[in-house]
């Protein structure tokens, strides 16, 4: 899996600071954008400790994401507020054996493996016959598998990654999109960490929102994300 962060609104910081002071001040837009960083920081801490979520949604980030199953990818359209651009099975044909992505618990089942890898071979042998008896793409991929690597582009704005990190960010999520929304959340820390510093899953600064369903180990997921 490859997780990039290809681009993201410019002084996501400033920009953010400045819906939330125009909210409560008659002073003009260029001035609430020439605010000195410190305050800015100081009014983000407090803008996110009392959940005034939306102006988070003035800045937005893109990720380039390959290398993820395709099982994985259609979780991504429970995310209703956000943008994709996927490969397309129909327009894409594979000349060659598709890659695929094989779960750890596949894996280390030596025998189940080679079940899988021949499954997935004899996938590929009907896929390839239906595209050769002149079988449109769009129709030969109805026999493609959830298994197949695809790759897309993501937008979504800072408010809705909140939210998508901290469903996805939890150890109950399942274990590719959880990998995919953990890099994720690392490279916007990066870019933005007066936004990104408190998110993460659920449990980081609550009790566990899963209740009998936790997965008991909320003092070490609060570890773990304090070290991202």
């Amino acid at each position: 899996m490859l997780v990039q962060l290809l681009t993201n609104t410019p002084d996501p910081v400033q920009v953010v600071a400045a819906a939330a002071r125009l909210c409560y001040s008659d002073a003009s837009i260029t001035e609430l954008l020439g605010q000195a960083p410190e305050q800015a920081d100081r009014l983000l801490v407090k803008i996110i400790e009392l959940g005034h979520f939306s102006v988070l949604e003035h800045a937005s980030f893109t990720f380039g994401i390959e290398g993820i199953s395709r099982s994985c990818s259609h979780q991504l359209v429970r995310h209703r507020i956000a943008s994709f651009s996927q490969q397309s099975q129909r327009y894409v044909s594979h000349d060659q054996p598709f890659s695929v992505i094989t779960p750890a618990t596949i894996n280390e089942q030596p025998e189940l493996r080679a079940r899988f890898d021949a499954h997935m071979q004899d996938t590929y042998g009907l896929y390839h016959d239906l595209l050769s008896a002149g079988v449109p793409a769009e129709d030969a991929r109805f026999v493609l598998p959830n298994a197949a690597a695809t790759k897309l582009v993501m937008t979504m704005n800072a408010r809705e990654l909140h939210h998508f990190f901290e469903l996805r960010c939890c150890r109950r999520s399942q274990w590719e999109i959880q990998a995919m929304a953990r890099e994720m959340l690392r490279l916007a820390r990066q870019a933005a960490p007066q936004l990104f510093t408190r998110a993460g899953p659920g449990c980081l600064s609550a009790p566990c929102p899963e209740g009998t369903m936790t997965c008991g180990s909320i003092r070490d997921v609060r570890e773990e994300y304090a070290k991202l």
